[in-house]
């Protein structure tokens, strides 16, 4: 009875701890630095709250399969794309930091 199979360990691929923090970080340096030029439709504005906030979520339950720094460092830019909101009224609508009213 000693020859069998030893249990695998139940967690998450690391790819994806990694697309995870890369999709959140890469997000919150996109809304940072890009100005937007348009106010979304407001069930646009609240599924990119809810899809961020779910990436949160999922980052949270899957932060043992890489590196805490790491983890850290997506943390951070996942709760800087709420505060991005909390700049302006424009902010708020369109996720970005800055605004500009296109002409057109």
């Amino acid at each position: 009875m000693t020859d069998q199979p030893a249990a695998k360990k139940a967690g998450f691929h690391p790819a994806i701890f990694y697309i995870a923090c890369a999709v959140l970080t890469g997000n919150f340096l996109w809304r940072m630095t890009v100005t937007a030029t348009e106010y979304p439709m407001r069930e646009v504005q609240v599924l990119e709250m809810v899809i961020d906030a779910a990436m949160i979520a999922g980052l949270i339950g899957i932060r043992k399969s890489g590196p805490q720094i790491l983890f850290v460092a997506a943390l951070i830019c996942g709760i800087g794309l709420f505060a991005i909101r909390l700049h302006s009224d424009a902010s708020w609508w369109t996720g970005h930091w800055h605004y500009i009213f296109d002409k057109r």
